[in-house]
């Protein structure tokens, strides 16, 4: 045994033999490894064994160790689970994990509505609807909902479907909507249709695409010719979108993924290619880090536990690179995921399996290669658009770390104030705070107090952390407000920036924090106590960063303000908005019946209820 404090000597003497998860901390507490184990005293203590069989990752991980705690479970099965749950909501350092900590987008079938809708989302919920993915790009999401919409004109108008509506919106004339709100398709074909569309996400194009053939030659047979028509373009769009998937299976060969992976350093890639009724219908890569050390088949083996964990589905068979260690145990959880029907995972040594097997590796290697050119590209840039930035603003030291203050309200509805960080010139989101500004009245905003305020409650957040007594009892400061920037810029011209030098000095900061403002007409950046504002140069990398920050304060203002406003209600918005009065937003609810319903009205129809001027402006407001 390695030499270890009393501390940790009591914990592993005291061990209990049964299957369990361990979590291992450092001397902050924090949680720096997660693991399993059928018995839970010999796997912990071989952490301490002087092994030296040991990789330099868990040499450097017993060093650190300072606690550990552990939790008994029923079965290596709810160990694996609950293994995979620690993982997922702690990423500790030493564990292998998928490097982008955000979700996944998804495609989501709203099958538990009457008419379902198809929406994009980052989170799995129980709640009857279909899931397809997880997809790594929200690009490539849209885009392929931007094609399959032309196939199956699906619902994205929040209006009650009844039927009876008198219009339909303009997407029904433009063939993006089958019209169920006038009728155009009832309930039974409308379900009908997007049952279509779900077959056809899981692959399974062939029944849907020879039903739509039957139905148009029915069509025809019966001289309805402008139904056999839209029938004919739909099966034409169809049959585009099936031309791009490749023939690699016969038709009734298991639903496969095919797995490899690609590894650097300390990262690795790996590449899915998602098989379905023969077909490649679409690939995905996902990246791990955490991954310097480990053999490859522990690498394989977490991302399997980790990605089938957010998977919308599992297939029938996994087919691999090599084997693992934790298949069997894999599978048991599998077949728990998909109700009770076996998940198969084979290593394929020959044929067209092994041959996949080799393509995804490849595919692998030259992700993880362009990945590698474009985090380097990337970081080159942003080391030179540091400097430019220190250069022409005469900053005695680089602005690695910058923040930028925004103002968003409804004519003083519902002000929000937005704080973005950026470190060494890439957006650090955690770090992003939003003010609920409530020192401005209704109708009469003040952006210049609000500014004011934010930015006063923010160095008051920074003193108060700055003063807090040593000797009490840590608790883990806020880096949003513990850390002075090394940079300010505000969203506009000389005022604000006035506003922002005043809470600067009165906190004692302004030798200390550089503060610049920029005016959006010309870009234009000012300085404090200095008339003359600074162009920079229209192409450089400075200007791309400083325009970077400041629209994603913008737009973090503009997300938050909205939020904000929701929950208030819009009633409040409808007083706020000049011209509209008590009696008036008494009179718009009485004829239109609901607030949605204001939104979705016409000019005409609103000018029924109000002046012409008066109902643009609500228009522009509620848009």
């Amino acid at each position: 045994m390695l030499e270890i404090s009393t501390h940790l000597q009591g914990i592993l003497d005291t061990l209990p033999t049964k299957p369990g998860c361990y979590q291992m901390k450092n001397a902050e507490g924090t949680i720096i490894y997660v693991g399993k184990a059928i018995n839970l005293k010999n796997r912990v203590r071989s952490y301490f064994h002087a092994d030296s069989s040991h990789d330099n990752k868990t040499r450097r991980l017993v060093r650190e160790i300072r606690d550990i705690e552990w939790i008994v479970v029923g079965s290596e099965l709810e160990a694996l689970i609950l293994e995979m749950n620690l993982i997922k909501r702690l990423r500790p350092k030493y564990n292998i994990r998928l490097k982008d900590d955000k979700r996944y987008p998804y495609i989501k079938i709203h099958w538990q509505e009457a008419y379902p809708k198809v929406t994009v989302t980052r989170q799995m919920l129980e709640d009857g609807a279909r899931y397809f993915g997880p997809y790594t790009s929200a690009w490539a999401v849209y885009q392929t909902l931007d094609v399959l919409r032309k196939v199956f004109p699906y619902l994205t108008c929040d209006r009650e479907i009844s039927g009876q509506d008198k219009r339909a919106c303009l997407y029904y004339d433009i063939k993006l909507c089958a019209g169920p709100c006038i009728g155009a398709i009832s309930a039974q074909g409308y379900r009908a249709m997007i049952g279509d569309l779900m077959e056809f996400l899981s692959g399974h194009s062939e029944p849907v695409m020879e039903k739509v053939q039957a139905e148009m030659q029915n069509a025809a047979e019966e001289l309805r010719f402008e139904k056999a028509a839209a029938l004919r373009d739909r099966l034409k769009a169809m049959h585009s979108v099936v031309e791009r998937q490749k023939v690699v299976f016969p038709a009734d060969y298991k639903d496969s993924d095919v797995i490899a992976m690609a590894r650097s350093e300390a990262e690795a890639c790996v590449q899915v290619f998602f098989i379905r009724a023969g077909k490649l219908i679409g690939r995905e890569y996902f990246v791990l880090e955490g991954a310097e050390d480990a053999p490859d088949a522990e690498i394989i083996s977490e991302f399997l536990k980790q990605f089938y964990t957010e998977a919308a589905t599992v297939p029938e068979q996994l087919l691999l690179p090599e084997e693992i260690e934790e298949a069997k145990i894999i599978q048991e959880w599998m077949r728990s995921r998909r109700g009770g029907e076996k998940t198969e995972i084979h290593v394929p040594r020959e044929g067209q399996p092994r041959e996949l097997v080799q393509m995804a590796a490849e595919n692998a290697a030259e992700t993880l290669s362009a990945l590698h050119a474009q985090w380097q590209a990337d970081s080159h840039k942003q080391e030179m658009a540091l400097a430019e930035l220190q250069s022409a603003l005469g900053l005695t030291k680089t602005p690695n770390r910058m923040e930028c203050y925004d103002v968003s309200h409804t004519q003083g509805v519902a002000t929000v104030g937005a704080m973005v960080v950026f470190e060494q010139g890439v957006p650090a989101k955690r770090l992003y705070r939003k003010f609920n500004i409530d020192s401005t009245s209704i109708g009469n905003p003040d952006d210049f107090a609000s500014m004011e305020e934010m930015l006063t409650r923010r160095f008051r957040r920074w003193q108060s952390a700055a003063e807090s007594d040593p000797a009490a009892p840590k608790t883990k400061p806020d880096e949003s407000f513990s850390l002075l920037p090394d940079l300010i810029i505000v969203d506009g011209g000389k005022g604000q920036l006035g506003r922002v030098v005043k809470v600067l000095q009165a906190f004692g900061l302004l030798e200390k924090v550089a503060v610049v403002g920029l005016a959006k007409r010309e870009e234009e950046i000012f300085f404090p106590h200095n008339p003359q504002p600074l162009l920079l140069p229209r192409h450089s990398q400075a200007l791309y960063l400083v325009q970077r920050i400041r629209d994603e304060a913008h737009r973090f203002g503009i997300t938050a303000h909205r939020k904000r406003r929701s929950k208030q209600g819009m009633a409040s918005i409808l007083d706020a908005i000049p011209g509209i009065g008590p009696a008036r937003r008494k009179s718009l609810l009485k004829h239109f019946g609901s607030i949605d319903k204001i939104r979705t009205a016409s000019q005409e129809e609103l000018q029924q209820v109000l002046p012409a001027e008066v109902a643009q402006n609500l228009r522009s407001h509620l848009e």
